[in-house]
């Protein structure tokens, strides 16, 4: 299906702007960038996993091809997972099942590290944007150009609800997937950096692993943001799953 919809969906304290290196490329294809719930200024539809999936369905075509990073990986792996029906295919950037670190969970983010971004997005929203910005660009060849792009396309106050975003960070935090991923019947495409600082290549490892029908691409000297340190590579991959 060739003219099947194609739709980005980018990740937290972000906005749709961060798609537009890979939009550049995919041209003459136009996808639809809808920005995450709360990341527009409207209010959070809560702080589970499920009501924000909700929220996004409700603007979906019937059926398309879902590209998501990051949080917007999360979002896209429970909706691929509960309708189906819904998409061809996923390609998921800088994607993991569970974001923060434990014991018998070794490829996430240490958990301490994630409590001190919760507990500073609540006191200096703006601080903690900056530098989770900082740990996404780590890793890059390009560190110093990737980085820009980052500050270009991250919220500005009048983009987002505080209280919104602090509920993405629960959601963040708080989801684990690991025991659902085996239920994600369509295909998806992965796209990893080797040197992700946020989400670890272990991670995106595992899932292709357990997901029923997933590929792998691993980008050397990249980190959480391949779509926009190597968007061509990234537009190959996501003309692939809108041709398969």
């Amino acid at each position: 299906m060739a003219d099947t919809p194609l739709v980005l969906l980018h990740g937290w304290g972000m906005t749709p702007r961060i798609w537009n290196p890979l939009r550049i490329c995919l041209s003459p294809r136009l996808a639809a960038t809808p920005a995450l719930p709360g990341h527009d200024g409207t209010p959070s539809p809560g702080a589970t996993l499920p009501a924000w999936s909700d929220a996004v369905l409700a603007g979906l075509p019937e059926r398309c091809v879902l590209g998501a990073w990051s949080l917007g990986a999360m979002v896209a792996l429970d909706l691929a997972r509960r309708h189906p029906q819904r998409f061809k295919a996923l390609v998921l950037f800088g994607a993991t099942p569970c974001f923060v670190a434990g014991p018998d969970w070794a490829p996430g983010l240490d958990a301490g590290t994630v409590r001190s971004f919760t507990e500073g997005f609540a006191s200096d929203s703006d601080a903690t944007l900056r530098r989770f910005l900082a740990l996404q660009a780590f890793g890059e060849r390009q560190r110093r150009g990737v980085m820009h792009s980052l500050s270009q396309a991250v919220a500005a106050p009048d983009e987002y609800r505080r209280d919104a975003l602090a509920d993405g960070l629960t959601v963040l935090a708080g989801t684990d997937l690991r025991t659902q991923v085996a239920d994600v019947r369509v295909p998806v495409h992965l796209v990893h950096g080797r040197d992700d600082a946020v989400m670890p290549l272990a991670a995106a490892q595992w899932l292709a692993h357990e997901l029923p029908h997933a590929r792998l691409a691993v980008f050397d000297t990249c980190g959480h943001a391949a779509m926009v340190s190597q968007p061509e590579a990234c537009a190959d991959i996501v003309e692939e799953a809108l041709r398969d």
